[in-house]
């Protein structure tokens, strides 16, 4: 997800362009291998980019569907993701004279213009997937999960094992449970 943005850097402040996102998730894929995560489907959205005084803003919603493993049954499911995009890119080199212009103190390399004016959002969207995801996902809200002493995935039946066994610490307890 890559734009030129070089007419945008000469356009006075506030000028800004819309663009429609339909690209395919490879490129992003790629960056998320090491992750555990598996896009489904291409990137659909719409970004705004703004010339502000001090780069671009980029604004906007991405959907993409994700492919990931439910923490409780370890089954691979499919959940739609929506990103909100809002970064300020700030460029490399000075559009009018060619300079180059200093980074500014705290400022992450993933949110510059480089010097051929090319705005990249990709790593800007693999961070933003990887927020968006939930941080224990599950596949439905009444998954049963595993089954603790033979791990039967309890979502697709019940297992033979008897859970009765009492953990010795609690012993105690179950003899006021049973005189109630």
């Amino acid at each position: 997800m890559q734009f030129n943005v070089a007419q945008l850097l000469r356009a006075p402040t506030g000028a800004s362009r819309h663009y429609e996102v339909d690209e395919p998730a490879s490129e992003l894929q790629t960056l998320l291998d090491g992750d555990g995560i598996t896009l489904r489907g291409p990137i659909h959205g719409a970004v705004t980019l703004m010339h502000t005084t001090e780069g671009i803003l980029v604004t906007g919603i991405l959907d993409i569907i994700v492919e990931i493993t439910c923490d409780r049954c370890l089954e691979l499911f499919e959940v739609p993701v929506e990103i909100e995009l809002e970064e300020t890119f700030r460029p490399s080199i000075d559009i009018k004279s060619g300079a180059a212009l200093p980074r500014v103190a705290g400022e992450e390399l993933a949110t510059r213009i480089d010097e051929h004016h090319i705005l990249d959002l990709l790593e800007v969207v693999r961070q933003d997937t990887l927020l968006a995801i939930p941080m224990h996902p599950v596949c439905q809200p009444n998954c049963a999960g595993l089954c603790p002493q033979c791990g039967q995935n309890l979502n697709e039946g019940q297992c033979d094992c008897e859970i009765d066994a009492i953990d010795p610490r609690w012993s105690k307890l179950q003899s006021l449970l049973s005189e109630m």
